[in-house]
């Protein structure tokens, strides 16, 4: 692991807390109660590290997302809040691991379900990239946070999403969310 100097130095405070600046938290896109993993090297630093609880996951949302490939026939994407964990229907390089444009961030922090309608601007899935666009999303919700997202992606001409897609999104969500909360 390569670690990069920022020149920042901070103070531990009577409480042992660090205060993590501003530019960092943004550029790592740390939010305000996100829970953060706590690693030390051999060299004696100290390194922070954010937790997915749906990272731990990963293996079972890939394969839900092979069976949602299969019956719909459609790409399917599970994120967690900041980026893709699981696809299928796709070569997996394209969009593992990438990060979550803000406006699915957005319609995630909303908590609904959202399908495309004709006419309606186009929401990319990965942040920088205008394809592959969403057609349904479905959060997942776990103990009233949102924990990321179930998303059927398309290209333009095809991301008119069905019901039947609406409403397998949506209790996939509704499962991983119940799931993470056991």
């Amino acid at each position: 692991m390569v670690m990069k100097a920022t020149g920042i130095v901070r103070r531990i405070d009577d409480l042992g807390r660090v205060v993590i600046p501003k530019e960092i938290r943004r550029t790592m896109r740390i939010r305000e109660g996100d829970p953060l993993e706590i690693y030390t090297d051999k060299d004696g630093g100290v390194i922070f590290r954010k937790y997915s609880l749906m990272g731990a996951l990963a293996d079972f949302a890939g394969q839900l997302c092979e069976t949602l490939n299969r019956t719909c026939g459609r790409v399917t994407v599970i994120c967690d809040r900041d980026s893709c964990i699981a696809v299928a229907g796709v070569p997996r390089r394209e969009l593992m691991d990438r990060p979550v444009s803000q406006e699915l961030e957005r319609l995630m922090s909303g908590r609904q379900v959202y399908q495309h309608k004709p006419g309606e601007p186009i929401l990319p899935l990965c942040a920088g990239q205008d394809r592959p666009a969403l057609s349904t999303a479905a959060p997942i919700l776990s103990g009233g946070d949102v924990l990321g997202c179930v998303i059927f992606v398309g290209r333009e001409q095809d991301l008119d999403g069905t019901e039947v897609e609406y409403k397998l999104a949506q209790s996939i969500a509704a499962f991983l969310g119940r799931h993470m909360e056991n």
